[in-house]
């Protein structure tokens, strides 16, 4: 059976809305119901099974299809989260360095309300490589555009933490 109605959108939203109420494998159960609905190859089915297999610490089968998810095409607001997700799993995976080329090319190529989501997972990637200032500076430059004063100061800041020279360790 084939459905991509906004039902499909409805029961997949609550699924997981309630996914602290379900153990991992009944909860993967359950989205791979749900995404067998849907066409084989399905950009969207692939999405949704790698944010399951992420979501329960299985990240190695959640790159796989993340991957399909790109290769079929996926677009929308899903193309993004997709993007940040399957980084932070890079990330998780000890791919750090394209984990940073992913959000890094994501920062550049488009602009919405995740924009500070995509520089918060680019900071922890940038961690992971010994680039803490950048990631210090990147993070607090996000950070400064939602403090309720002092914004030009944290702003400021963050951006001469790039400017000085790094103590040698």
């Amino acid at each position: 059976m084939i459905n991509t109605e906004p039902d499909w959108e409805r029961r997949i939203a609550e699924l997981w809305a309630t996914f602290d109420d379900h153990k991992p494998e009944v909860f993967l159960a359950k989205v791979k119901e749900l995404t067998d609905e849907l066409p084989a190859g399905d950009a969207i089915a692939h999405y949704e099974l790698a944010s399951a297999h992420d979501s329960i610490g299985n990240e190695a089968e959640a790159a796989t299809h993340y991957r399909e998810a790109f290769s079929a095409g996926l677009t929308g607001p899903r193309r993004r989260e997709a993007t940040i997700q399957y980084a932070s799993t890079l990330r998780n995976l000890d791919q750090a360095g394209e984990s940073v080329a992913l959000l890094t090319a994501e920062r550049e190529a488009v602009s919405d309300e995740l924009d500070d989501a995509v520089t918060a997972f680019l900071a922890l990637a940038l961690t992971d490589l010994g680039r803490d200032r950048e990631a210090a500076s990147l993070a607090l430059d996000a950070l400064s555009r939602h403090l309720p004063q002092y914004n030009r100061s944290v702003s400021n800041y963050a951006k001469a933490l790039m400017e000085t020279e790094q103590p040698e360790k």
